[in-house]
């Protein structure tokens, strides 16, 4: 997705749809001192990933969180989480914990310049509109993790740059920690 957008100067619309998957609210990950919640927990992959592809600074972020819980478990886990870019492009990060196991995990989709790419659990790109790529089909999902692990320790063995710039790592933070905070409301 990013070299195909890699030429694309127009906004982008994002729609990314995460089938998470329910989790009690006494799991860790929901305990506001242990695990910070699923959005800084695992959303925060996402608003990460529309970070890199939009490749422009984040300029605002607003929450929609279904229903509130009673408990004093954090249960962030139904949201939309709206991302506004600095070049104007924006990110609806579906986030949902309420959905049916049967249904795909995650999907994103983007539309820019009259083209489309869909990609379905990390396995299946389709596009629309461009001229030379039309599907990929990847034989297991890839994430990247394993990629971005080894070009970590590359980084760190030959002493250069990140994978990941410092100040992405910083912005996705607070936007997360952010994100989080307003859900709690």
């Amino acid at each position: 997705m990013k070299e195909l957008l890699a030429n694309e100067n127009e906004p982008k619309s994002i729609v990314m749809t995460v089938n998470a998957g329910a989790i009690p609210a006494n799991h860790w990950s929901q305990d506001a001192e242990i695990g910070g919640g699923r959005i800084i927990g695992e959303a925060c992959h996402f608003i990460d990933l529309a970070l890199h592809l939009v490749g422009s600074p984040i300029a605002s972020c607003q929450v929609q969180a279904l229903g509130r819980s009673s408990s004093s478990a954090i249960c962030d886990d139904k949201v939309v989480v709206t991302l506004g870019f600095e070049d104007g492009s924006f990110a609806a990060i579906h986030y949902l914990a309420n959905g049916h196991k049967g249904f795909p995990k995650e999907r994103i989709e983007v539309f820019c310049s009259g083209r489309i790419l869909q990609l379905d659990n990390f396995q299946k790109l389709k596009g629309w509109g461009w001229s030379q790529f039309s599907k990929m089909n990847l034989w297991r999902q890839d994430k990247g993790q394993s990629a971005c692990a080894k070009s970590f320790v590359d980084a760190i063995r030959r002493g250069t740059q990140t994978p990941i710039p410092r100040s992405d790592i910083f912005q996705v933070s607070r936007t997360a920690i952010e994100a989080a905070t307003m859900a709690r409301r």
